[in-house]
Parts: structure tokens; C-alpha cells; sequence
């Protein structure tokens, strides 16, 4: 049997310092924004000549936090509300031989600064710091499959609940210049309903918190309604 090894050609810079928020696919929240900084060995414009050419792309990479945890062929879907068993590979479960995800996401540019080279993308669902293995640039005639059947995850994820902030939270996402679009990306992240599958059948007011950029979230929700109470800066490290 051979075994081969993959040098990462870059990683990401993503809003999404925990896994928990992470939308569970790709594109379901336009406002996710984040770069793909390369590495020394793939540092060069030469590799990304004619990139621009493309709206998306596919991004190859490892589920680095959840690799050394193993694998299994069992899964338990979030979207059947993980109480039912699927093979892994009818999934796109973190948990896999090898821990190779992809995702397609939208390429907004290339920039190449300070000798750094870098994509800006949006959609994503990736960790801050995934390692990229590999690029692909996206074909809309042989990507695009209208007729493809879906099996159980054949519809977009959609939630009933709402979300509101208050006037302290509003007042604060209005003053972070730096971040224009943090009250309505706060606001999609909310809608997919982050939850564990288990907790979204219990009753009552529940909390939760998370980090986004370099802001931590505070939030509760009652009924169908998150309400957003709590927003704070991480001080500088």
C-alpha cells in the first residue's frame, strides 16, 4: 500500500475562530470573508496566472482540528437531527479516512502585497488556519448539475427562527467601521441555527456564545427568536 504526503500550499484567515457557528456548507452566508494566505514554496504570481478569470473556486483542504481524532464509518448526519447512522462517504462528515473536505467558494480577488501573495473569498466555511492543499478553478458547465439528485440533504438548510439585537449591540456593530457588514453577518450566522442537533428540541430560554472576527457574541434564544445581548472586542494581543 503507498502513502503519499501533501505539503499545504497555503491556509485561511477566517472569521470563524471555533468550529461551532461554522455554517455546515459552503455560500450559505455571503458575508463570511476570508483570505487564503500562501506558503513560502507556492509564494509566487506565477501559480494563480489566469485565476482571475473565474468567479469561484474549489478549495481542497484538511480538517485539521478533528484529524487526529480518527475516523469512522458510521456518521450521524447533523441535518437528520443526529439520530440517524449514515456511511461516511454519503456524507460530508469531518470525521473521514484521510480528512480531506472541499468546499466551493466565491473568489472576490488576488492580491499580491509585500511580497505575499493571497486570495480574498467569500462564502466560506472554514476554520481560521485550515490548511489548503489544493486550488481548482470552478466550471460552471461541468460543476453545475441542476439534475443531481440530493439524497437526504437534496434542500438548502433553511431555519424559522428570527434575530434581534438590542440597542446597546446595534449601537456597537454601527460603530466598528473596520467590519461594515457585522450586524448582518452575526444576523446569517444566527439564522442557519448553530445549535448541536440535540439542543434544538429542548424547551426554555438557552444561551450560547461565539467568536467572530475578533469580537465574542453573546446571545439567547426564546422560542423561534435569537436575541443578540452581548457584543465585545478581544483586547489586542
Amino acid at each position: 500500500m503507498q502513502h503519499y504526503q501533501i505539503e499545504p500550499i497555503g491556509y485561511i484567515q477566517s472569521p470563524y475562530k471555533q468550529k461551532f457557528a461554522i455554517p455546515r456548507q459552503p455560500r450559505l452566508i455571503p458575508e463570511a470573508k476570508a483570505k487564503l494566505i500562501f506558503n513560502p514554496n507556492f509564494n509566487r504570481e506565477e501559480f494563480v496566472r489566469g485565476l482571475d478569470e473565474f468567479s469561484h473556486v474549489w478549495l481542497l483542504f484538511r480538517f485539521h482540528e478533528t484529524a487526529d481524532k480518527g475516523w469512522s464509518a458510521l456518521v450521524r448526519p447533523p441535518r437528520l437531527g443526529g439520530n440517524e447512522k449514515k456511511g461516511v462517504f454519503a456524507t460530508r462528515a469531518t470525521f473521514r479516512p484521510n480528512a480531506i473536505g472541499m468546499s466551493a467558494v466565491k473568489l472576490d480577488g488576488i492580491n499580491y502585497k509585500n511580497g505575499q501573495l493571497s486570495l480574498e473569498l467569500s462564502g466560506i466555511d472554514l476554520l481560521d488556519g485550515t490548511p489548503i492543499i489544493d486550488i481548482k478553478p470552478y466550471l460552471p458547465y461541468s460543476d453545475s448539475l441542476p439534475d443531481a439528485l440530493g439524497g437526504f440533504a437534496d434542500d438548502r438548510p433553511e431555519t424559522e427562527l428570527t434575530v434581534e439585537f438590542t440597542p446597546q449591540t446595534i449601537a456597537f456593530c454601527q460603530a466598528q467601521s473596520a467590519f461594515p457588514e457585522l450586524q448582518g453577518f452575526i444576523s446569517s450566522v444566527l439564522k442557519q441555527d448553530p445549535r448541536p442537533a440535540y439542543k434544538k428540541t429542548k424547551e426554555g430560554i438557552q444561551q450560547y456564545g461565539m467568536t467572530l472576527h475578533c469580537f465574542n457574541i453573546k446571545w439567547q434564544i426564546e422560542g423561534n427568536c435569537n436575541i443578540v445581548l452581548e457584543i465585545t472586542k478581544q483586547s489586542a494581543r
